[in-house]
This record gives structure tokens, C-alpha cells and sequence, in this order.
């Protein structure tokens, strides 16, 4: 097959992957039932809402952005399904929690790959001080303090596909103590006491089990991993989990064992809290001892740079609370990769230590990492953080809708993933707007232009994957 060819019938499957893409009315019918407020329904401003946000480019997906977008859609009518109408957003967040662990389990069952359910929280930067749960402080996406919604999601994740599942939206001390502010914003009296983020994680993974969503692990960073009470919780419930942890977090190598010191004549008050007989030892310490032998090297996947090749270390340790009489055995597992200045990253488990394998340890691992490009991809393409809006019920609706879009598009990205293995979740909404906007010849264009782009970077992929094996000759 000439060169001419090859691109001509690579360019057709991205055009019969466009035309094949399932209408976005014919996406929502499933959920219409979520959509009545009484006797109304709201079907097609939630149709035309949904159109909003995959018309608009970033920092565009507003309502008023959305009225000049989307034919036949008004403002007034955003405004009012948002912020006011009574239909069930939770019960959206339920049936899209149940598709997405559903369209998973089929993806598991060919790739024979586990899915993960990982805990991560996300910023919104806002202006002003009205909007619910607004006010200064750390957001991740800068790297800094700064005026701010924070939001706690779950995603469920299997190989390369993710999605997001739940949230909650952090209520700072500064609303809780503050009754006019919540008044003002409509939070609910029951939601108005301060809690922290792992106890709006463990809120959310009983919520989900609840609603029947699979999983075979639970995940999430240090801010989730270095928590007593999420940790116990999970135990509690018999999760799996593997949490990040911080380079300062201190563990046991061995198992200690506590008692309260004997009082010395002349020294102050009697001693009353529990010590331990050995001392603990911080984890970015530790991991300077560990021998050349102790590491295992994995392949962990494929990436755009090569394969992903991590240095894996696993062992029993110990983990005190600080007031327990006993020490808890977990699993700590260290990863770092093969670069001059390597990455290291530590992780702690409740599993067994031979249950599962050095590669499989780290797989759970890394697969954070497209949670974090699922959050990218709905701020990027889906208006995550876009919205203009104040009140509670607007938060959790808008959510909502950003929720039902990724599983829209990820369940395309799945569908069409073995005809077209390059296709983004950037590609997919590209498509969708091309198939409801464009010409059958601005189709064809478009088809020809992505492939175009494929085309380029599967070259820039077989450039490092070559580059990576030259260098492994090397070094053998």
C-alpha cells in the first residue's frame, strides 16, 4: 500500500469515527428521567448546556458565552436549571457513577487490567468573595495561595481511560463560622459543619460503594495517604487502598513495642503517653540506605517519551498513630525513575506484601497520573472551572453536567480507541462539533487534518521509543 494510500484510509477511519460518534441527544435520553422538576422538563436546556461546553473554547464555557454558541438556548433558561431548578443532580452523579463503572468493567474485562477508584482535590480560581466556598487558599493548579474553590473528586481509572465520578466542595472555617455567607450562598444546615478533605473522601467512597461502583483499589496523594482516619476508615470498610505518602512521613522498619517510661525522682510530672521501643526513621532517609540489589526495574507502560521504566522497592513496615497501643503492618512501596535526578515517590498499602508483584504495586502507583490529565482535559475542554455562578445548588449542578460530559467523551475515546489509537479526549470534542456544525467536505478537511497530526505524532513517539532502545544498548 502506497504512502497515499495508508493516509487516505487512516483519514477515512477518523472521518467514520466522527459520523459514528453517538448524537448528544441521544446520549442524554438515558439520563432524562434526572432532568423533571415536578411536571417540567428540563431536557432540553440540559441538552443545550451540555453543547455549551463542548462549543466553547477555555475560559469561554459561561452561560452567556453558551446563549451566543448554541441556537435556539437563552440565558435565562441557564440560569434558572443551574442555580434554581429542583431536578436531581445527585441522582445525574449517581447514574453517571454506575455508567462509568459499567463501560470500565467491559474494558477490564478485555485488558485484564484492575480499576482503580482515586481520591484527588482540584482548584478553581474566582474573583470575589460571594461565591460559595471562596477564599484564600492553597491551589494546586498554581502551585500557590490564592483566591480559590476547592473541590474533592473521585475518578475511576482503568489503563489509559479515566473519568470523574463524585465530588464535594471544601467548605473553609471561614464559611462554617460564618452563617450570613452560607445563608447567602443557600448551603444547606446540614452541610455547614467544617470538615476536612479525607472526611469528605471517606464520605464519598461510602457513597459510591453504596451506589454499587467497582473497584479493585483505592488511591490518592499525601494529603489522603498520611491520614489516620480516612486510612482506618478504609480498613474498616475492607478497601484496598495504595496512597501516596510525604518524604517526612516516619515508619517502623521492625515492630515496636510501647510502654509508658517509668517516672525519674526529681524530673517534672510523671510520664503518661506510650513511647516506643525503637526509634522510627523518615521515609527520604530510609530510602538512601536501601541497597542496589533491593530495587527491582519495571516496565510499567508505554508513553509518548519511551517506555515508562521505574525502580520498585517494596517491604513490610510499621505505622503508629502516635496514641495506639499497637503499631499497624503495612506495605510501603517506593518507585523512582531511571533519570539522572531520579523522581522518587512513596507509597504505603494495606495489602500483603506478596500478594501482589513489584510491577503491579507500581502500577497503582502511576495511575494517578490520568486522573490528573482527567482534570486537565475537563478544564481544558469541558469548562470545568468556567462557570459564573454563587450557590451551593449551582456548584454541585454544574458538576454535575461536567461529569456526564467526560463520561460522554470517554466513552467515545473507548469505542474508538482500536480504529483510531492516537484519538485525544481534545479529538473527540473537535468531532462531536464538527459533526453537528460542518459540511460533509469541511468533515473530510478536518479528518485529514487530524490525521495529519497523528501522522506527526506517531512519528515524534517512534523517535523516543528508538532513542530510549539505543540508549539501553548502551548501557547494557
Amino acid at each position: 500500500m502506497s504512502q497515499s494510500q495508508s493516509d487516505k484510509k487512516n483519514s477515512c477511519k477518523i472521518l467514520n469515527a466522527c459520523k459514528s460518534i453517538i448524537s448528544i441527544e441521544s446520549f442524554a435520553e438515558r439520563f432524562k428521567i434526572n432532568f423533571k422538576a415536578y411536571r417540567r422538563d428540563n431536557s432540553h436546556t440540559a441538552i443545550n448546556y451540555l453543547k455549551g461546553l463542548f462549543f466553547c473554547e477555555k475560559g469561554q464555557a459561561n452561560m452567556e458565552r453558551m446563549e451566543e454558541e448554541v441556537s435556539n438556548s437563552e440565558y435565562r433558561a441557564y440560569q434558572q436549571f443551574i442555580s434554581n431548578s429542583s431536578w436531581s443532580w445527585e441522582g445525574l452523579q449517581e447514574q453517571v457513577a454506575q455508567e462509568a463503572s459499567m463501560l470500565l468493567k467491559k474494558q477490564k474485562n478485555r485488558n485484564k487490567l484492575p480499576i482503580g477508584y482515586i481520591i484527588d482535590e482540584s482548584a478553581h480560581r474566582k474573583k470575589g468573595n460571594k461565591s460559595v466556598a471562596v477564599t484564600r487558599q492553597y491551589a494546586g493548579v498554581i502551585g500557590k495561595v490564592d483566591n480559590c474553590q476547592v473541590g474533592v473528586y473521585s475518578s475511576l481509572v482503568n489503563h489509559t481511560s479515566s473519568t470523574i465520578i463524585n465530588e464535594r466542595i471544601f467548605l473553609p472555617k471561614t464559611w462554617t463560622d460564618a452563617p450570613d455567607r452560607c445563608d447567602e450562598a443557600k448551603v444547606p444546615k446540614e452541610c455547614r459543619t467544617f470538615r476536612t478533605k479525607p472526611e469528605l473522601a471517606l464520605d464519598m467512597i461510602k457513597q459510591d460503594i453504596a451506589r454499587g461502583v467497582s473497584f479493585d483499589w483505592i488511591g490518592g496523594d499525601g494529603l489522603y495517604g498520611h491520614n489516620t482516619q480516612l486510612c482506618n476508615g478504609l480498613d474498616d470498610l475492607g478497601c484496598f487502598y495504595v496512597m501516596d505518602v510525604h518524604k517526612d512521613e516516619r515508619v517502623f522498619l521492625e515492630e515496636p513495642a510501647f510502654s509508658i517510661p517509668p517516672s525519674t525522682p526529681g524530673k517534672g510530672r510523671n510520664p503518661t503517653k506510650l513511647q516506643p521501643n525503637i526509634k522510627s526513621m523518615r521515609l527520604d532517609k530510609f530510602v538512601t540506605s536501601i541497597a542496589d540489589n533491593s530495587w527491582k526495574l519495571e516496565e510499567i507502560r508505554d508513553t509518548v517519551k519511551g517506555k515508562l521504566m521505574l525502580l520498585v522497592h517494596k517491604q513490610n513496615i510499621w505505622i503508629w498513630d502516635g496514641e495506639s497501643e499497637k503499631a499497624k503492618k503495612k506495605v510501603l512501596i517506593i518507585t523512582k525513575t531511571t533519570d539522572i535526578k531520579p523522581k522518587i515517590k512513596y507509597s504505603i498499602s494495606n495489602g500483603n506484601l506478596d500478594a501482589y508483584n513489584h510491577k503491579e504495586y507500581a502500577y497503582f502507583v502511576s495511575q494517578r497520573y490520568w486522573v490528573e490529565r482527567s482534570f486537565d482535559n475537563a478544564k481544558n475542554e469541558l469548562g470545568m472551572s468556567d462557570y459564573q455562578i454563587r450557590k451551593w445548588q449551582s456548584w454541585h449542578t454544574h458538576h454535575a453536567i461536567i461529569m456526564m460530559a467526560s463520561l460522554y467523551i470517554t466513552t467515545q475515546l473507548i469505542e474508538h480507541q482500536e480504529e483510531v489509537p492516537l484519538l485525544s479526549f481534545r479529538d473527540v470534542r473537535i468531532l462531536l462539533v464538527t459533526n453537528i456544525c460542518a459540511t460533509q467536505i469541511e468533515m473530510e478537511n478536518k479528518a485529514k487534518q487530524m490525521h495529519k497530526r497523528h501522522k506527526k505524532r506517531q512519528a515524534d513517539i517512534d523517535i523516543s521509543h528508538h532513542k530510549q532502545k539505543e540508549k539501553t544498548k548502551v548501557v547494557k
